[in-house]
């Protein structure tokens, strides 16, 4: 699973309370899948004189036991219905879908009572408090008065003091932090967060996934939804990319990025080139400045020695080079073909967030 800098030092106990789940098993048993999807359809009724529009066209997932695992794909790809199907807010038009083992018709309760969903949308009560929110929350699932954990979950998300605050009171990261506690007070084994970090501040991107991972510690299956996609290479062990109602792609992370087989040799030269020798020119380099060329080669086709050896041949003396890996913004591109702006926030996921308060 890969490791986000700033968080590699943070530990579980800095930033979980005892009291959410810490023995997901004993709770809830050991299935090998913590989500099983299979050929899941859904199609709208057109409006009017609308066409009928399929918004899922036949998905089949498998989302393993205790990994963060990431769901991508460009606006209207379909994410947000499969996740509302999970949740019980969509009717699916077919298919089959098992949450924790439960199906989501035959055990509607115990599939629901095993997911936790933190939206995208702030909706929150403005008139409830944080504890009277969770309170109300954890009823509604059926904990037990004697067994909710209010206040744990209040002090995870860093809300104890705000605990008798009205909702709207709030600052736009803190209902954020509420959004999150509502999703955990019934300690669900598998929690869903869709676009969690769209628009937040960077302390509360990097809390909220400090608590993801001391929670994936604990055996909690973390599913995620972004467009960040930088974030999602490196908080995810597994992804799932969807374009048009279609899985395009699943697997792990890193395999999946090294199936581009591509890199980027870029160097720095000593004096200034004016125009590239042909031998360059016949092996794909290109000028990216006076002071720098790049070549993009295939590992599998090409050696890094080969590319140096002709650039040496050529007259040309390095001052520094980088080789530059595929990522997952590539492999994004090349199977949807999203290049907007709204889909692409990946490269600096802080720079784009709205600075609205932790």
């Amino acid at each position: 699973m890969g490791k986000h800098p700033d968080l590699t030092e943070m530990k579980a106990a800095d930033v979980l309370s005892p009291g959410l789940p810490n023995d997901i098993a004993a709770r809830y048993g050991t299935p090998d899948l913590a989500l099983e999807i299979k050929a899941l359809a859904k199609t709208y009724a057109g409006k009017k004189k609308q066409e009928p529009k399929e918004a899922l066209k036949g998905i089949d997932l498998n989302i393993r036991r205790g990994s963060i695992f990431g769901l991508l794909g460009p606006n209207g790809a379909g994410k947000s219905t499969m996740i509302n199907i999970l949740a019980g807010l969509v009717v699916k038009t077919s298919g089959s879908a098992r949450i924790w083992g439960f199906d989501i018709d035959v055990n509607p309760r115990r599939a629901r009572r095993s997911i936790g969903v933190v939206p995208q949308e702030l909706n929150l009560d403005a008139f409830f408090t944080p504890r009277e929110t969770l309170d109300i929350q954890a009823g509604l699932y059926g904990v037990p008065k004697n067994e909710r954990r209010v206040m744990d979950v209040l002090e995870a998300v860093g809300l104890a003091d705000k605990a008798d605050a009205y909702a709207r009171s709030l600052s736009g990261g803190m209902r954020r932090r509420l959004l999150v506690a509502k999703a955990l007070i019934h300690q669900p084994p598998v929690v869903i967060l869709d676009e969690p970090t769209a628009g937040v501040d960077v302390d509360l991107r990097r809390t909220l996934w400090a608590h993801m991972r001391a929670l994936n510690e604990r055996g909690v299956t973390v599913v995620l939804t972004t467009h960040y996609l930088e974030e999602a290479e490196e908080m995810c062990d597994e992804i799932a990319i969807i374009d048009q109602g279609r899985l395009v792609a699943c697997g792990e992370t890193k395999s999946l990025v090294q199936k581009l087989d591509e890199k980027t040799l870029r160097v720095t030269m000593i004096d200034p080139v004016e125009s590239l020798p042909e031998p360059l020119r016949q092996r794909g380099a290109v000028l990216v400045g006076p002071h720098h060329l790049e070549i993009h080669y295939r590992p599998s086709q090409a050696l890094v020695g080969d590319l140096l050896d002709v650039i040496s041949k050529s007259g040309l003396k390095i001052r520094d080079l980088a080789t530059i890996e595929a990522d997952l913004e590539e492999l994004f591109l090349r199977l949807t073909g999203s290049d907007s702006t709204e889909d692409m926030q990946s490269r600096n996921p802080e720079a784009s967030a709205r600075n609205d308060g932790p």
